[in-house]
């Protein structure tokens, strides 16, 4: 939702490295083509189908463009997220910026987006995210000619900020109506005016304009993002000053200066001057010419948005006379004015109805107001009817993501769910004055009835985002059975999916978390799940979460004394204790599920924590390149000796599951310690995966067909291409998952596979959701033996030759304790075919003897019965060839003893 910008996703991650150059500049002073990539990743290895987890919304639409000739053709832009241009048959948005990669991650920013009223085909996006010093990257501006589906890029020697202030202010990118090979882009940080006569192909600077903009909304912001020069803010052509295929003579321009605003050229841009008579005071956010009616509507506001604006007005410039005149439905100098203006639009089917927004009224919601005699009079969506109480002309449903009510129940006058906020784009379908679609900090709404209005009646207003993903990912897990995700989002929260296909209901209350930084669950016990995020529960500052139902519902732990952030969270493997590394204080233990916290020793104050998915004793820690371990459930840690790790950079670490001591360890920064490393011996020691050149996010899902180990996937760049990556064979070779045309721009933040369905990964992103690949085809043949066969063939043969032909239990059995701890341990049993004929549909079982109890098992479908327990084949291997074998681990609680009766196919097997 952008409340904020999203400094923590960015801010430190190793984005500095290898960020692109600007094109270089021709002789002409223009700006020449460069690129997509000086060496683009290669296609992907294997087959996947990718979408994403479905939240709907979730981030700041601060523009929506409809094509001015082509009824039905709309897109929308969003500030970290890309662009989207809407399916007419569908009515879902289909993304267009997914191809953006690693490299290049800021041109998932998109400041202004222009679609060509002469070729509806043609459409252009100016993209970059920060103006500031996070932000390393020129910005550019990319083409298309066929709607978003390929594009071409030209660098620009300046930044570009789609998530900066004054975004929402627009649009900045506009083609001629005319002769479309004529572009203008306005700009921010004192870089003026700039045009392109090519289809955006070369761009240079229009010298001739006299003004690049003034205000900065706070000169002595010492980290950038607020003192930037806001620039030049909208470009608006007059299509009745030319005819034919001649560049428009009359163009208007909205500049960031609150004296002079609006500037105007009547010879195609050639000269200049700052429109006569104008108001002062304000910025111009918007500027919409009704070329029919030769009026210039302009709503400004005191600040630059989207966050705040507390005053403004609305102006009506007769461009044949040069009147001014103020139309504000409540006029800055009232006593009732308490917002700024934008969301501003004419009904190109009837152009003396226009409508504005607040653009940010926070209390006790935004006012969105409709004239029909171009601003000589007004009515309001909603009004007061004495107080606390009001009558409205709308309904609003949020069925298409219900999450919109934030939990909040209605607070007359405060509703819930909201109109919206920081609304800086409202759209009347140019073809039919009754669609209509605007952009909030959460979603895009919008309706189809809009003329009801005007006769008493009730506008229908609904979610119309289905599609457009926009939440910067934070954390992910993926417990097995149950839940299908559970996810961390900044600005939102996040949500327990039990179907990545279907909009959740609701999302985290008690407590409330704005931003859930990191999660786990009990590996052993996945109903034990908890979350660590900022957020403020009543009047009381909430850090963590606590549930024993997998999400279904939450509470509010006690915290330690000094926390002040989030940190990061892990869950002991059966869930009895959680370690929690929070921001402001050091290192913490809970045994009581969060009801009471002790202090650990041995590692320091902001360490990273995770879990061993096994062993309920041990935890892991890491900070400056020091891995800790703890084997006395998280009381104290022990420094490990391993050298090499990186010390600085993004580092995430991972425990396997299924496998104690297992540990992945991936990150580092450019020009320094950079990869991933493997543990298997609980991280004393570590050795460097050699593939990975650099590695980022890790995780882990169900392992391939005919493998005990699970599949490792993981965002890095490995043996010089940057993508996805999924290896079955713990890491010794790897196959590329995505494309060059699904990227996804960064991925750096967490990854994880579905433990129960093979070959399904989901991914992190900033802006683009949670994206889900899942494998096509047919899975790949075995590439790794288990991890659990043994190590040497039975010493003994049977004694007696079976009784009957092979397929009836001609079998030798190997039953091996792997791992154990106080309560519960691991074991593996592996069965071979010792006759001369296969077992199909084979099945296996053995008796426990100490009142042993199954609690988890792999390689086959277990069951337990008493004492007895049973194993099925998987479906990827039902027959067992005559000397083949077959191995099943699984996790048990009670003391380990010597079983019974190990059999295979119903037939007593020898054992060794």
């Amino acid at each position: 939702m952008s409340y904020r910008p999203l400094i923590a996703s960015l801010a430190g991650l190793g984005l500095a490295a290898g960020l692109g150059t600007a094109g270089a500049v021709a002789a002409t002073g223009g700006l020449t083509p460069a690129g997509l990539a000086a060496a683009p990743a290669a296609s992907a290895a294997q087959a996947y189908d990718w979408g994403n987890v479905e939240i709907v919304g979730g981030g700041f639409v601060p523009g929506i463009v409809f094509n001015q000739t082509e009824p039905g053709l709309v897109y929308a832009r969003t500030d970290i997220g890309g662009a989207y241009r809407l399916d007419a048959a569908t009515q879902r948005w289909i993304p267009l910026l997914d191809h953006v990669g690693w490299d290049d991650w800021n041109h998932n920013g998109v400041l202004s987006l222009a679609t060509d009223p002469v070729d509806p085909d043609n459409v252009y996006v100016a993209v970059g995210t920060y103006t500031n010093s996070w932000d390393p990257n020129d910005g550019a501006v990319l083409r298309s000619s066929d709607r978003g589906e390929t594009w071409q890029k030209t660098d620009l020697p300046f930044k570009v900020g789609g998530n900066m202030p004054g975004r929402g202010m627009g649009e900045r990118l506009s083609v001629d109506p005319h002769d479309n090979r004529v572009l203008y882009l306005g700009t921010e940080g004192g870089n003026g005016l700039w045009r392109s006569t090519d289809k955006g192909v070369t761009w240079s600077e229009v010298t001739a304009f006299p003004n690049p903009g003034s205000y900065v909304q706070d000169p002595d912001d010492e980290n950038g993002y607020l003192s930037s020069n806001q620039g030049v803010v909208w470009v608006t052509f007059d299509p009745s000053s030319s005819t034919g295929t001649q560049p428009t003579r009359t163009i208007y321009v909205g500049v960031a200066d609150k004296e002079n605003g609006v500037y105007r050229s009547t010879d195609a841009g050639a000269t200049w001057e700052r429109v006569p008579g104008q108001p002062t005071g304000f910025l111009p956010h918007k500027g919409v010419l009704d070329a029919t009616g030769r009026q210039l509507y302009v709503a400004t506001s005191d600040t630059g948005g989207p966050y705040d604006g507390g005053s403004g007005d609305v102006w009506r410039l007769d461009v044949a006379t040069g009147t001014w005149d103020r139309i504000s439905p409540v006029p800055s100098s009232s006593a009732d004015a308490y917002y700024g203006y934008s969301g501003l639009t004419i009904d190109r089917q009837d152009p003396d109805t226009l409508m504005v927004v607040s653009q940010v009224s926070w209390w006790p919601d935004i006012v969105i107001w409709r004239s029909t005699d171009r601003g000589e009079t007004w009515s309001r969506i909603w009004d007061w009817d004495g107080y606390p109480n009001r009558t409205l002309r709308y309904t609003l449903d949020i069925s298409g993501a219900p999450w919109l009510d934030f939990g909040e129940q209605p607070n007359p006058p405060e509703p819930s769910p909201k109109l919206g906020w920081m609304t800086e784009s409202f759209e009347i379908d140019p073809f039919d004055s009754d669609r209509f679609f605007y952009g909030t900090g959460a979603t895009i709404y919008g309706g189809t009835d809009l003329t009801e209005w005007d006769t008493g009646g009730t506008v229908d207003i609904s979610v119309k985002a289905q599609g457009i993903e926009e939440t910067a990912v934070l954390d992910l897990v993926a417990p097995p059975g149950g839940a299908e995700l559970i996810s961390g989002l900044a600005d939102i929260g996040g949500f327990v999916h039990t179907d990545v296909t279907q909009v959740p209901s609701g999302m985290y209350t008690q407590p409330y978390h704005g931003a859930v930084h990191s999660l786990d669950f009990a590996e052993l016990s996945p109903s034990t799940v908890v979350r660590v995020g900022q957020g403020v529960d009543g009047d009381v500052e909430s850090h963590i979460g606590i549930s024993t139902s997998g999400g279904s519902s939450w509470w509010a732990g006690q915290e330690p004394a000094g926390v002040t952030g989030a940190g990061t969270v892990a869950v002991a493997a059966d869930g009895g204790r959680i370690v929690w590394s929070p921001a402001g204080t050091g290192v913490h233990v809970s045994t009581t599920l969060g009801s009471g916290w002790t202090a650990s020793t041995g590692i320091p104050a902001g360490a990273r924590v995770e879990s061993d998915r096994v062993n309920p004793q041990v935890f892991y820690g890491y900070a400056a390149g020091t891995f800790y371990r703890s084997t006395d459930g998280g009381a104290s840690f022990t420094a490990s000796t391993a050298a090499g790790l990186p010390a600085d950079g993004n580092v995430r670490f991972a425990a396997v599951p299924g496998h104690e001591g297992d540990v992945w360890l991936a990150g580092g920064a450019t020009d320094k310690t950079y990869g991933m490393w493997r543990s298997t011996d609980r991280g004393a020691t570590f050795t460097r995966v050699s593939a990975v050149d650099e590695g980022d996010a890790v995780g882990f899902g169900k392992a391939a067909p005919g493998n005990s180990y699970p599949a490792v996937y993981t965002s890095s760049k490995i043996d010089g291409v940057r993508g996805l990556f999924r290896s079955d064979d713990a890491g010794a070779t790897w196959v590329r998952i995505n494309d060059d045309e699904h990227q996804w721009a960064w991925t750096g933040s967490t990854i994880t596979g579905d433990p129960d369905v093979y070959g399904r990964v989901f991914v992190g992103t900033n802006g683009r959701g949670i994206v889900v690949g899942d494998l096509t085809g047919t899975a790949p043949e075995p590439t790794e033996q288990p991890t659990e066969q043994p190590t040497e063939q039975p010493t003994e043969q049977p004694t007696e030759q079976p009784t009957e032909q092979p397929g009836t239990g001609a079998c030798t059995a190997q039953y091996a304790v792997t791992g154990s701890w106080p309560g519960g341990f691991q074991g593996s049993l592996t069965v071979k075919n010792t006759a001369t004929t296969p077992v199909t549909g084979w099945s296996a079982g053995w008796t426990f003897a100490s009142g042993e109890q199954v609690t988890k098992g792999w390689g086959g479908t277990l069951t337990q019965s008493g004492a007895t327990v049973s194993v099925a084949a998987p479906a990827w291997s039902t027959t067992l060839a005559p000397g083949a074998s077959a191995t099943v681990g699984f996790i048990a609680s009670g003391t380990a003893g010597t079983p019974t009766s190990i059999t295979l196919g119903g037939k007593a097997c020898s054992t060794s």
